[in-house]
């Protein structure tokens, strides 16, 4: 996968706290933050998932039939 540079600038104690992570894991702050991106996505995944989940469940979003999305546009299976 190809590597993105990004610039974000943190509260120093996070920072802080970030460099204690690294140095106690021997990991660089690069790898720490990547995991921890990778955990706090996997989960608003849940999050998203509950949410929708929730919106279907009170009417809130509809579910179609794939059939009938099918049928709307045409597509012949």
């Amino acid at each position: 996968m190809a590597t993105v540079k990004k610039l974000i600038s943190l509260d120093e104690g996070i920072a802080k706290e970030l460099e204690n992570v690294a140095d106690a894991l021997h990991k660089s702050q690069k790898e720490v933050v990547e995991n921890a991106l990778d955990f706090y996505f996997d989960y608003t995944d849940t999050v998203i998932a509950d949410k929708i989940t929730k919106e279907i469940n009170s009417k809130e979003m509809k579910v179609y039939d794939s059939e009938e999305v099918y049928k709307e546009l045409g597509i012949d299976l």
